[in-house]
């Protein structure tokens, strides 16, 4: 195997000793593992060394810069960025072994991920987000989105057929933890891209997003699972336009709406640190 055929997996971590054994058995056949944690306090890193995985830990500095200094810590050119929470399925692991001892013919793949829906796993007929995640770094490299930041190539993109399986919303309460901390950490982006017409979208987009994602995704194809799932999702986008809105309130009023005789709380420094 040559070294442009080659592959590095990298991988960020904090407390994921649940689904990191899925995870890296299923990419234990690559040329290099890389982990970088965030100082877990579970068996992340036990799980890790078990697989020989190449080990350095740093303090979260958002998902973006997390992910890029995992990424310059890999050896090869061609490289395969996977969550804690998700595994490759075995047709997936074939068709990457073909398709790297045989040449990638592109610079980047798009990579179906099949999601664990509460209680059961999507079914296949459903319309799969893609996700960028094998590509020749010489092309590209990760993005500055604070939540979802995810690699960028400039050159062809192609996409595999088999999916990788993700376990990230294993039950409503974690998927309702989620969108509530991504929401959040979304804010600061809007404010910076000025966003206009926010009551509108607010009373507007969220059931658009819901007919998008129960009737044109399938997701009906999954039951009742589907129907929550996609009532969720809406309120995602309800609840990043509502959170902006809500920082403009406050931006503008302060606490001038409280009662005069109510007593001002001190500004919350987690927030704060978020919204930085």
């Amino acid at each position: 195997m040559t070294d442009r055929t080659r592959l590095s997996v990298f991988i960020t971590t904090y407390n994921n000793g649940r689904t990191l054994t899925a995870c890296l058995e299923s990419i234990k056949w690559a040329d290099e593992i890389v982990v970088l944690d965030s100082f877990s306090t579970d068996d992340t890193l036990a799980i890790a060394q078990q697989y020989g995985a190449q080990m350095s830990q740093h303090e979260f500095m958002g998902y973006g810069p997390q992910k890029r200094l995992a990424l310059e810590a890999t050896t090869h050119n061609w490289v395969l960025l996977l969550d804690a929470d998700e595994a490759l399925s075995p047709t997936l692991q074939t068709e990457i072994r073909q398709l790297l001892a045989q040449g990638p013919s592109a610079d980047g793949y798009e990579i179906p991920r099949q999601e664990q829906m509460f209680w059961r796993m999507y079914n296949p007929a459903t319309r799969m987000n893609h996700y960028l995640r094998l590509f020749d770094k010489r092309k590209g490299g990760i993005d500055d989105m604070p939540i979802h930041a995810a690699p960028k190539v400039q050159g062809r993109i192609a996409r595999t057929k088999a999916p990788l399986y993700h376990y990230g919303e294993t039950d409503i309460h974690t998927k309702v933890d989620k969108i509530n901390a991504y929401s959040t950490g979304l804010v600061a982006d809007k404010i910076k891209k000025q966003r206009w017409g926010v009551p509108l979208i607010m009373l507007f987009y969220p059931p658009l997003f819901f007919i998008r994602s129960y009737l044109f995704k399938r997701n009906f194809l999954n039951g009742w699972a589907g129907f929550i799932n996609s009532a969720i999702a809406s309120f995602y986008v309800f609840l990043k336009y509502a959170k902006l809105y809500e920082h403009r309130q406050f931006a503008k009023y302060g606490a001038r709406l409280l009662p005069e005789d109510a007593p001002p709380l001190p500004e919350d420094p987690e927030k704060i640190k978020k919204l930085n």
